[in-house]
This record gives C-alpha cells, structure tokens and sequence, in this order.
C-alpha cells in the first residue's frame, strides 16, 4: 500500500467513525447553541467545547514531539483578511441556522436519510468551489487583498510569547474543565463520549496526513476534519473521476455518509424525510449557498476552524468561530430559521 492510499484508507476510518458517533450522539454547533439559547440546556455546548479541548491538547501534544508541523496547515496564515474572515463567518454561522446544520451535519442526516440534507450539500458543493475557482472567486480574492492586514504573529502562543503547549494546557484544560462541570452532562455519556471521540479524530487527521502521508518526493498536504472544500471536492470526484486521484478530504466525506447510514440502520433511526413546503426549500438552498461562500471566505467551517482551526491556535481561526458563532445567533433568533431536522 503506498502513503497515499494509506492516507485516503484513514481518511475513510475517519469519516466513519465521525459519520457514526455524530449520528448516535447528535454533536452538532448550532443545535448546540440552539440548545443553550432556546431551552437553557448546555450538554451539547459541552460536548463541542469538550471536542475542542480534546483536539487542541492532542493536536498539539502532535507537534511538542515533532510528529507533525501545524505551521504547515492552511490555518498558520502571515496576514489577517480582516474583512473576509469573520464576514465569511458570519454568512456561514447565518447560513447554517437557515439549513438547521453545518455541512458535516448536513452529511449525517443524508445518511439517516433526510433528503432535505441532500440539497444543501450541492448548493454547499457547488458554491464553494465557485468562490474556489470559479466566478465568485474574483469577489473572494478583491475582498481578500481589500482589507488585510499582516500579523505580527500567527499563533496566539506566539503573539502572547508563550510555549504552545503551555496554552494549549491552559486552553485546553478550562475547556475540559467547563465541559464536566456540570452535573447533567456528566450523567450524559451520550454527549461526553460524543465530544471525546470527534476531539480525538482532530489530532488523527493531522497524523494521518503528516505521519502516513510523508514522504520526500510526494508529500500529502497536511489537513484533517474540514467540510466546506471537500464536499465541493466530493462532487468533482463523482463527475470527474477518471484519471485523477482520491483524496483525503474525499474520503472522509464518503467514510462520514456511511458511518451515519450504518448507524442509522443499527438504530432503526433511517427514516427519509422530504420538504414542508417550497418555503422550507428554498431556506435550504439560501443555507447551503450561504454556508458555501462564507466557508470559504473563512478558510473552513464550524468543524473545519471551530476544531481543527482552534486546536492549532491560529489567531485567523478565533477570528473565524467569532464570526460563525455570531452569525448562528442571529439565524437562531430569526423564526424562518429554525425547522425541525
């Protein structure tokens, strides 16, 4: 087996073990906002900030032993676009709201056989690679270049002058903290167990592609969990598959559909649901177009910055949850944005 196929092999392992643990346990941002915004229940805020403590410690405990350099990841950018990353997360957080789900949720309840899900991934898909490279991408790079600024760090550790593990222990620590400290949650093994594993999977992309994907003359980029980009990659794949090669981010998008399926059908919870009404389509459609354009305008999405942008201390990744946070508030708030998954 070559490192390539090595890497797309643990991509898929990934997927299935995101797809499945996601299905079973729910772990999704905005009903973890809503959750707390609506009804004053934090279990689910819980799991994602346990997810996002688990990833940090781990992905830095990654490269404190030189096992992997996140300076190389898309996240350790030199300059801030101080317009287009939180306005990118702020259409992302709305657009998700609007869709009832980010694109890895969106995922998820595909495989449990929500068709509604189906249409937000292809305008998430189809948008996002035409803000890639396509005719959005003009606008994406002019608001870019408009409005940027050069970071005299690229890390918090950095700009604060302390060791990455250092922060990443204090960080990560509170989050972990916070998680447990209520009663509810740790008398939930369903949402604890949930954030454990999906946090784990963060540092597992990183070695996967940084460890199994070195090599001298064909180096694989090094990424992990991040939805936006590979879900527009999926959909190139299936269309133009011949003579071109199966990548990680593909993988796990395949490896996340049939975890959530074979979980779903092991449940008996596979149930295909459709469209209300042309109304509910069409914020659908917003949703996944909004999510398409602000994911890439953030550099990744509520999974892509939320936890593998957070568990290497980019300072463009806190910028980018504060956009995508802020934005799923006000989709929360606003009644044409809340239907039932």
């Amino acid at each position: 087996m070559t490192h390539t196929e090595l890497v797309v092999w643990s991509g898929l392992a990934i997927g299935v073990l995101f797809g499945s643990t996601a299905q079973a346990s729910g772990f999704c941002l905005l009903r973890s906002l809503a959750n707390t915004t609506i009804e004053g229940d934090t279990r689910k805020l819980r799991a994602f900030a346990l997810a996002m403590g688990v990833a940090l410690i781990g992905s830095q405990s990654l490269a404190t032993v030189g096992l992997v350099s996140l300076d190389a990841s898309l996240y350790a950018t030199p300059t801030l676009a101080w317009l287009a990353v939180p306005l990118g997360g702020l259409l992302f957080g709305y657009g998700m709201a609007l869709a009832n789900g980010c694109g890895a949720r969106a995922l998820v309840l595909l495989g449990s056989g929500n068709l509604r899900s189906f249409v937000v991934l292809v305008c998430l898909g189809l948008t996002a690679y035409m803000a890639l490279s396509g005719v959005l991408a003009p606008l994406r790079l002019w608001l870019e270049s408009a409005a940027s600024l050069r970071l005299a760090a690229t890390s918090l550790p950095s700009l604060l002058g302390l060791p990455d593990w250092l922060l990443a222990l204090l960080i990560g620590g509170a989050l972990l903290g916070w998680a447990f400290a209520a009663q509810e949650f740790r008398a939930s093994p369903r949402d604890w167990l949930g954030g454990l594993i999906i946090g784990t999977l963060v540092p597992a992309g990183w070695y996967a592609t940084g460890v199994f994907g070195f090599d001298d003359f064909e180096p694989v980029r090094l990424a992990t969990l991040t939805f936006v980009a590979p879900i527009g990659e999926s959909l190139q794949y299936l269309m133009l598959s011949t003579g071109t090669r199966l990548g990680f981010g593909v993988s796990v998008v395949a490896g996340v559909l049939l975890g959530a399926l074979a979980t779903a059908l092991l449940r008996r919870d596979w149930t295909l649901r459709s469209f209300d009404s042309s109304t509910h389509m069409l914020r659908s459609m917003v949703g996944g177009t909004l999510m398409g354009l602000g994911g890439v305008m953030a550099l990744g999405c509520s999974i892509g910055q939320g936890l593998s942008g957070i568990s290497t201390l980019s300072l463009t990744s806190f910028v980018a949850v504060a956009g995508i946070v802020l934005g799923a508030q006000l989709g929360i708030r606003r009644p044409l944005a809340r239907s039932n998954s």
